[in-house]
């Protein structure tokens, strides 16, 4: 796979194009391929209504499936998933937290979806001084339990409220750190397969989905094979 054949997606978690909008834009033109992009709250703002549809029956149950539908297909299609987030007191926005809720369903002691076990996946945030690692790990725990292979997070205390604050010398280290980061998502790309830690949950869960207690992760695993000898990497 070379980067004009790499589809990713970004899910924006702010509807306006600040500093953390210009960095994972960057990332995406220099990795290169297709690129979609979504914006919180603007093309998704629900907030998840804790009926537990998706976990008992299906996430089609789940009142807001038609309009969370596009997103999921588009994250489903990707290689890449880039999630970025500006610092909200010390955390993901409260859009990016509403969205990722509605994955609940697919972390893995759930009922994830396959192909989760091939793509890599971007953290990012920015914040004017602290709560970048607090923040990128709101992201990157789902990331992670959705089966992402290979996560990468960046986040950058750029000491400005709007990306036309932040100084010549912040943003050329910017783009250096960029330029490192996609260099490693293109050599990768095609060719990934999860780490040691993802493995042992997955297995922790293979196990535990052999008696499972919810009827739908059981039926899920099952059809998979996933509860026998096969993995949904190769």
């Amino acid at each position: 796979m070379t980067g004009n054949s790499i589809k990713t997606v970004i899910i924006h978690g702010q509807s306006h194009k600040g500093s953390t909008y210009h960095i994972a834009h960057s990332l995406a033109e220099k990795i290169g391929g297709e690129l979609t992009e979504f914006f919180l709250p603007r093309d998704f703002g629900e907030f998840c209504a804790g009926c537990n549809r998706c976990f008992s029956d299906s996430e089609k149950k789940c009142p807001h499936y038609e309009k969370l539908s596009p997103i999921t297909q588009a994250i489903d299609n990707a290689d890449v998933i880039i999630l970025a987030s500006p610092v909200y007191v010390f955390h993901a926005s409260g859009a990016m937290k509403a969205f990722l809720d509605h994955y609940g369903y697919r972390w893995m002691v759930h009922s994830p979806e396959g192909a989760m076990f091939t793509k890599q996946g971007v953290c990012i945030c920015t914040a004017a001084g602290a709560g970048l690692k607090s923040t990128n790990k709101d992201m990157y725990d789902s990331l992670f339990f959705w089966g992402v292979a290979k996560i990468y997070r960046y986040g950058n205390g750029v000491a400005a409220v709007d990306w036309n604050g932040v100084s010549e010398k912040k943003k050329r280290a910017i783009d250096q750190k960029l330029s490192s980061i996609a260099g490693k998502i293109v050599r990768r790309a095609g060719r990934i397969k999860p780490g040691i830690k993802t493995r042992a949950v997955f297995f922790a869960m293979h196990l535990m989905q052999r008696n499972g207690f919810n009827e739908r992760d059981v039926k899920h695993w099952k059809e998979k094979g996933w509860t026998g000898n096969v993995r949904p990497w190769k």
